[in-house]
């Protein structure tokens, strides 16, 4: 190798090594630590580099093995190694001229330093004070510059300035950007600066540039984080350029890191830490500080959750135990509404916005649901205006005539960021090292924290309190020997002898000596003794609080508790966030879908289709009605029922067995289409058939459902049997051969039940006497059925309506007759119907024959039994429709009113003409408070 060529690489490598070792200095390592550890990582491979020491002339050659010196050479990797001009090896181990390194590892350690660094000193907060250092420089700084409270303001840019001069060695915009978000009342629970000026806005709105801005501190800051600060309270450090002294940490009297939160990003982790009202922070502080064994529920007694400073609704509290419990959780927020009626005559109203969720920017949240209103994402929204103004946030949305807000504000929650979640992240330093902590060790570190602040600031004043008892104590002799001190310092020569003859004549220390010399002769009257004498006094009694404070943990702690008190009595404030006692905010897809009447219509052979209410318009008895759609071959109506979109409809078969779907769930489709098939929706088996449909708003405890099979066995279940069923069913009834569950109903125990039979025989009788059994069960006989006869229909009489049958009867409108309400409807196949007064029938038992209720002839039927009158118009009569089904599918809708009421042998009038549409399949009663305001009587249509 040519010298000059070694030289070059001698040159490589130094410049190499420099590097490396300007890195190893960032390293949290001491010296004596990281050079053990680097001697104990020594590898094979190593990045030599001469020292800046002389030596004799070497070169460097490449190696293709070089090894430890007492250890043969082995195949090496083109390693680098320092050789002397002979070609023997120079370098010796013990004279510490090279450290020995790896590469990837002096990478990593340097790597590591850095990312320490940004720790400690940027991103991550201290838990003791709460505070980042560049938040801790500005509150120092300003303590510093005089600008309390009670102080007039001055420029930010001055306080800038100071702190980048003095402590803070970065970009002006980081220290300003932090002041101005201790301002922000917005984002800091309680504020630490005083702001006079443009200091942002929430709606992301820039601060005005810091020469226009003036600042000072807050009270709150002054009394919780800057008080006893030159009390010898806390450590000082030296600032970056070692000129003057810096706190290490500010003496907080409350966690801070609770109060006002943190966020930041450093590197390889983050924290966020939400923020917690002041009064709530001190309840916990003292709970924890009487029983530091306490349990999370016990302290959550104290502090439910976050409170944030621009209030919302927190949903749940699993993600606030979490978040307590390992430091890390999630919170689901969401903002503050409530509906306003514009126009009562239109029933017009708007959603009003009073707050937002957390970090939430308020114009782009409008701008946000003005584009999904746009692009036809969000329906039922007619206008948005932002009202927001000094008094505060209001944000007007308004709908569009007929839409359910309920349903809006969901599609709000979950389009836009009006619910947003706060993630959780409790990192903060302790003991100088970045930790996941829960709310029990946060509380702990704090306390731990400041039990030594009230120590070293006790320790402080007693020593301040005993200095100033010396020199009292010394004056006070001074002022029992008046006149042989005067002797004294007058026969003295100078100063010092006078000190000296003092200290021999009265047994004085030298600093009492002196302070009798400095005294002046205008201080040597009656009432200045007096004065040191009762100071004296009155720093015996402190001096002895003191010392009693200092001899247990247990004084320092209720000092503690009591300075929190202090705080909370003269700052605390409302809680801003409330706490919704629900889920966890998840929005499912019923919450975005309106509870809006439906109705169901289903086939034969199991064909379901979901239509609206006003698809079949109010028509005049005896008319031909309206198809319901086409129907598949062979096929025809078997149920047709009326519902709301929330509910839970569940589906009977005829082989007992229950199926359950929400209502919504339902495929809707006009009134011609064909339906979706059952087997699509619900796990049927091989044959089995639908056979009633009953839809359940909720499931209560003191309802049941009435079963009523075709040969006539009946008997009750609790509804609340059927409020978890499986997609692929549960057994709702025991059947025997040949039998099939046809009807059910729902019912309480003081109803009544009617049920009638093909032959028009009926039996009325008291549900609770009907036995309540489990569902694997078969039921009693209901009706003692003749040959050939079968159970054609049951419903329910409310109990309400029959304790008040008397009274109903002789309604105005009624004449006093003995037909007035309520009513059985009776509808035949035919076609025909009847109303027969309810008081014509009498109570019977079970398994009885029955009573007439429908005359018929040979070829009819009863298709249907109703009972009506459960609302009455003015005049007294029904005010009830009824929708009828034949076999081909034409439905017709018609007042019950309309109906004529006839005896119990009447055949009845025509309801529905069936020339061509075979027989009357199924028939459904609507109650006045179901039917559409606005449906208008329409004329017969095919």
């Amino acid at each position: 190798m040519k010298p000059s060529s070694s030289l070059n690489l001698h040159n490589n490598s130094s410049m190499a090594f420099s590097s490396a070792l300007r890195l190893l200095t960032l390293s949290p390592f001491t010296p004596a630590t990281r050079l053990s550890f680097l001697r104990r990582t020594t590898p094979d491979i190593r990045f030599l580099s001469a020292s800046s020491r002389r030596r004799p002339s070497t070169s460097i050659k490449a190696s293709t093995a070089v090894g430890r010196r007492d250890e043969p050479e082995q195949d090496g990797n083109g390693s680098l190694a320092v050789v002397d001009s002979n070609g023997s090896d120079t370098v010796k181990r013990t004279e510490g001229r090279i450290v020995l390194t790896e590469l990837h590892k002096e990478a990593t350690e340097a790597y590591m330093a850095y990312a320490m660094s940004v720790l400690l000193g940027r991103a991550l907060p201290d838990v003791r004070d709460g505070l980042k250092p560049v938040h801790r420089r500005i509150l120092f700084a300003m303590h510093e510059l005089g600008l309390s409270s009670k102080k007039p303001f001055k420029k930010c840019a001055r306080v800038v300035g100071e702190v980048l001069g003095k402590f803070h060695p970065h970009g002006d915009s980081a220290v300003y950007d932090s002041m101005v978000r201790m301002a922000q009342d917005f984002s800091l629970r309680s504020p630490l600066v005083n702001g006079h000026g443009n200091f942002g806005s929430i709606d992301a709105d820039p601060p005005a540039a810091m020469r226009y801005t003036e600042c000072r501190l807050e009270e709150l800051a002054e009394a919780m984080l800057l008080a006893d600060l030159d009390q010898d309270t806390v450590n000082f450090v030296p600032n970056f350029d070692n000129s003057q002294k810096e706190p290490s940490v500010l003496p907080a009297r409350l966690p801070t890191l609770l109060l006002n939160g943190s966020s930041g990003i450093a590197v390889g982790m983050a924290t966020n830490i939400p923020p917690h009202n002041l009064g709530e922070v001190v309840d916990v502080l003292c709970a924890i500080i009487h029983n530091p064994e306490a349990t999370l529920q016990e302290l959550l007694e104290y502090m439910p959750g976050p409170d944030f400073p621009t209030g919302g609704l927190i949903m749940g509290n699993y993600g606030i135990l979490e978040a307590y419990r390992t430091g890390r959780g999630r919170v689901v927020v969401r903002g503050k509404t409530e509906v306003e009626l514009l126009d009562s005559k239109s029933k017009r109203s708007a959603i009003i916005i009073k707050e937002i969720p957390y970090q939430t920017n308020k114009s782009a949240l409008v701008e946000k649901i003005a584009d999904l209103v746009e692009n036809k994402s969000l329906d039922g929204i007619s206008d948005i205006r932002d009202e927001s103004d000094r008094s505060g946030m209001r944000v007007v949305i308004e709908l569009k005539r007929g839409s359910d807000p309920l349903i809006v504000l969901n599609n709000l929650y979950r389009l836009t960021s009006l619910q947003s979640a706060f993630s959780c992240n409790m990192v903060g330093i302790l003991n100088g090292q970045p930790k996941q902590m829960g709310l029990k060790e946060i509380l702990q570190a704090f306390l731990d924290f400041r039990c030594s602040v009230v120590e070293r600031r006790a320790r402080f004043q007693l020593s301040k309190a005993q200095q100033r008892r010396h020199i009292v104590e010394g004056i006070l002799v001074g002022f029992n020997n008046l006149d042989a001190v005067i002797h004294i310092i007058r026969e003295a020569s100078s100063n010092s002898i006078a000190a000296a003859g003092l200290r021999n004549e009265f047994n004085l220390s030298e600093k009492q000596a002196e302070a009798l010399l400095d005294m002046s002769l205008r201080r040597l009257t009656l009432r200045e003794s007096d004065n040191f004498v009762a100071e004296n006094k009155s720093l015996a009694e402190q001096i002895s609080k003191l010392e009693e404070l200092l001899s247990t943990r247990k004084n320092i702690l209720e000092l503690i508790e009591q300075e929190a008190i202090d705080l909370k009595n003269k700052f605390a404030s409302p809680r801003r966030s409330i706490l919704e006692d629900t889920d966890d905010g998840q929005l499912e897809d019923i919450d975005v879908i309106p509870n809006e009447e439906m109705l169901l219509a289903l086939s034969g052979k199991g064909y379901l289709k979901r239509m609206k209410p006003n698809t079949f318009n109010l028509q005049h008895r005896g008319t031909i009605g309206k198809s319901v759609g086409k129907l598949k071959m062979n096929d025809s109506m078997s149920d047709f029922i009326v519902c709301r979109a929330h509910d839970y409809v569940l589906y009977f078969s005829d082989k007992g067995t229950v199926y359950s779907a929400r209502a919504y769930k339902i495929p809707e489709c006009s009134r011609t289409a064909s339906g979706t098939p059952l087997v699509q929706i619900l796990s049927l088996s091989d044959g089995e058939r639908i056979t009633s449909i009953i839809p359940v708003s909720e499931f209560t405890e003191d309802q049941f459902l009435l079963m009523l099979t075709v040969q006539g066995y009946v008997k009750r279940v609790p509804l609340n049997s059927f409020s978890s069923i499986r997609s692929t069913g549960i057994i709702a009834t025991q059947l025997v051969p040949g039998d099939e569950l046809k009807w059910v109903r729902c019912c309480t125990n003081d109803d009544f039940v009617a049920m009638a039979s093909h032959n028009g025989l009926v039996i009325l009788s008291l549900c609770s006497k009907i036995r309540t059994q489990g569902r694997n069960t078969r039921g009693a006989p209901a009706m003692r059925l003749k040959n050939g006869d079968r159970m054609a229909s049951v419903d329910i009489i409310p109990a309400a309506m029959w304790n008040n049958l008397e009274t109903i009867s002789k309604l105005p409108g009624s004449n006093g007759k003995s037909h007035g309400g309520p009513w059985l409807l009776f509808i035949s196949e035919s076609g025909y119907g009847k109303r027969v007064p309810l008081s014509r029938f009498r109570m019977s038992s079970l398994n009885r024959v029955g009573l007439i209720g429908y005359k018929f002839s040979d070829e009819d039927c009863l298709a249907a039994v109703f009972v009506v009158g459960f609302t009455l118009a003015e005049d007294g009569e029904s005010d009830e429709q009824v929708v009828l089904v034949s076999q081909s599918g034409t439905v017709n809708r018609i007042k019950v009113r309309d109906i004529s009421i006839q005896s119990r042998f009447a055949r009845g009038v025509i309801l529905m003409r069936l020339d061509h549409a075979g027989k009357i399949q199924s028939a459904s009663l609507i109650s006045a408070t179901e039917c559409e305001p606005e449906e208008v009587l329409d004329i017969a249509q095919v």
